[in-house]
């Protein structure tokens, strides 16, 4: 869903990330108690609604977005099944003690004999790519790539200390909230690994050349940044805005290897452009893949583009396994982060030692508060209310509103043929060709 142009003036100010208003958990879905105000969204995973519920929330003033899969579909695939339902698992996971701001959380489920459903906060502006189309030069400034970084850092470090590796990091899963911060999505491409126990430390030498301490946290909430980090570029002309080439490729099995540093796995997935090389090479891999692909993202939101696309599937893989990233102009702190995370030998690669850590400490983050990032109350574009309302308010007054079920027994129906072009000798002779194709 595209993000609204910006209101004219700016909102109200927002409460702290913590203190805002966390969607309840509820009992199990009951499909027949959900309307659904748009579809937000389809795919091969199935289709995605923003919902609420009649009974519970007659007003829909809490919508949240439902994942749902047909089971019926003759091409509802088990693999399809089999990731849906560990999506679930993982969201279960970051549930409760395990929550994280900048993460989703499951506010339930259902099954039943035709669908598998789950339920997760609603997202009102957008994904990253879409917003990228609103700026200038469709890119973001380094002020704005650093905002976002930082708190996609985070997210993805609290998985990682979960024993989670992401596997698809890339703009079209990075969610803006209603209060402007970043969630992660689609986790069905995750998988989870033992964590490596010892991992030889980077010496000072090196460490010390490309990374600086933090500063020290500030003693006083006057320090946060209170104000908007980029301006809104209204679009008028949607046919302008294209997707990135987000073409997943699919698992198939690698050659396992040997590893005494921690699990590894030998899966090839992930999404073609931010596959990394030791993907491609089926050497095994681990959580650094999560850091190739983030050294991927901050070279699209500065460029606009990823590095090593190339004219077809081949030619990426070649480019992502023997060519260098190119830079424009002079060489700054955001170039030198990118070019350490995409270092082709993973043993080699930023936040390979010591995680996320090793992201944080980087120059380019320097003055990054992590512990306020959640109390900034004027991330760069906070997603007008207004348009949830609208949506909302048509469908309560009996305006509108899909019915879920209907709308999947309509896809179920054969497409009807065209009208031949030519003339048939009879009607006999019709159904006769109806039968053989």
């Amino acid at each position: 869903m595209e993000p609204p142009p910006p209101p004219p003036s700016l909102p109200p100010l927002l409460p702290p990330l913590q203190q805002q208003e966390h969607h309840p958990s509820l009992p199990e879905l009951n499909l027949e108690n959900l309307k659904a105000i748009k579809v937000l969204g389809k795919g091969a995973m199935g289709t995605v609604f923003l919902v609420h519920d009649r009974a519970a929330d007659a007003g829909a003033k809490n919508p949240y977005a439902l994942k749902v899969v047909d089971k019926t579909t003759l091409n509802t695939k088990f693999e399809a099944e089999r990731r849906a339902r560990w999506e679930i698992q993982v969201l279960k996971k970051l549930s409760g003690d395990n929550s994280h701001p900048f993460l989703p959380h499951l506010i339930s489920s259902s099954e039943t004999s035709e669908f598998l459903a789950w339920a997760v906060p609603y997202c009102p502006g957008g994904d990253l790519n879409v917003l990228r189309y609103h700026q200038n030069d469709r890119v973001f400034s380094s002020a704005v790539v650093r905002f976002y970084l930082a708190e996609i850092v985070c997210a993805v470090e609290h998985l990682h200390e979960m024993g989670i590796v992401y596997r698809d990091l890339k703009p079209e899963n990075i969610l803006i909230q209603q209060s402007g911060h970043v969630t992660l999505t689609d986790f069905d491409l995750s998988r989870t690994l033992n964590k490596p126990t010892v991992k030889s430390i980077l010496s000072s030498s090196t460490s010390a050349h490309h990374n600086l301490p933090l500063e020290k946290k500030p003693s006083s909430v006057h320090h946060r940044n209170l104000t908007r980090w980029l301006p809104m570029i209204p679009v008028s002309d949607k046919t302008g805005l294209r997707k990135a080439k987000s073409a997943r490729v699919s698992p198939v099995s690698r050659k396992k290897l040997s590893f005494t540093n921690g699990e590894r796995s030998n899966s090839f997935v992930g999404t073609e452009e931010y596959v990394s090389p030791e993907i491609i090479r089926g050497e095994g891999h681990e959580f650094s893949v999560d850091w190739w692909a983030f050294g991927i993202l901050t070279y699209e939101m500065l460029y606009g583009t990823t590095p090593f696309k190339g004219t077809n599937r081949k030619e990426t893989f070649r480019n992502i396994l023997y060519k260098k990233p190119e830079f424009v102009g002079k060489r700054n702190e955001l170039t030198d982060l990118i070019e350490r995370l995409l270092e082709k030998d993973p043993t080699k690669r930023l936040g390979y030692q010591r995680g996320a850590c090793e992201i944080k400490e980087h120059v380019f983050f320097k003055g990054v508060t992590w512990d306020l990032l959640t109390e900034v109350l004027r991330p760069p574009y906070i997603p007008a209310r207004d348009d949830v309302n609208n949506l909302t308010e048509k469908v309560t007054s009996g305006g509108g509103g899909i019915d879920i079920r209907e709308y999947f027994q309509d896809l179920r129906k054969p497409p009807s043929l065209p009208p031949s072009p030519l003339p048939s000798p009879s009607s006999d002779c019709q159904k006769k060709m109806w039968v053989e194709f």
